[in-house]
């Protein structure tokens, strides 16, 4: 194809890309930037493409993998990744004093609720708690996986609603 032939059939298309764009971008300017940036791509790319196939949805092609090119610049400018240390007492004061009473309070209810389980849920999920992989629970109780892991979902399944049961019988009693 001629250059002529070409930026005849681009500018055919530019009313077409320029309506694509405002669909991708929703801003007239991001718009005329994202058009502005397809022409250069195709233009300096026109040999690139191949007679007998079709040109709109090469340009098209081109025009959104632009967008999602730059959407992910964008994605990754506004990522901030904090490296500093963690300085939250640093207004606190020397004298500030740690109280885990109401964390010890929820897990000695948690403890409870966990022994209140059948055995047959129990330990397969202490088991897990503790660190063991599936399988290791597997051999350990010669169990088959599949089992292990389904007494484990039914253990969790168990304590939520327990959890749920005491959360809601708390929230009765505070009213």
């Amino acid at each position: 194809m001629t250059t002529i032939e070409f930026d005849t059939k681009f500018n055919k298309m530019s009313s077409l890309l320029h309506s694509f764009a405002y669909n991708l971008t929703k801003n007239v300017e991001d718009a005329k930037d994202l058009f502005q940036e397809t022409a250069f791509r195709a233009m300096t790319n026109r040999d690139k493409f191949r007679d007998g196939t079709n040109f709109k949805a090469w340009l098209f092609t081109i025009m959104k993998n632009i967008f999602i090119n730059n959407y992910r610049k964008k994605m990754k400018a506004n990522t901030i990744i904090d490296s500093t240390d963690n300085m939250f007492y640093i207004n606190s004061g020397k004298n500030a004093v740690s109280n885990s009473a109401s964390s010890s309070i929820m897990m000695d209810e948690l403890s409870k609720m966990i022994e209140g389980l059948d055995d047959s849920i129990k330990i397969p999920f202490m088991m897990h708690y503790e660190g063991f992989k599936y399988q290791e629970i597997a051999d350990k109780l010669e169990l088959p996986l599949g089992t292990v892991k389904s007494r484990i979902f039914f253990a969790r399944k168990e304590l939520k609603d327990v959890i749920g049961k005491s959360y809601d019988k708390n929230a009765l009693l505070s009213r």
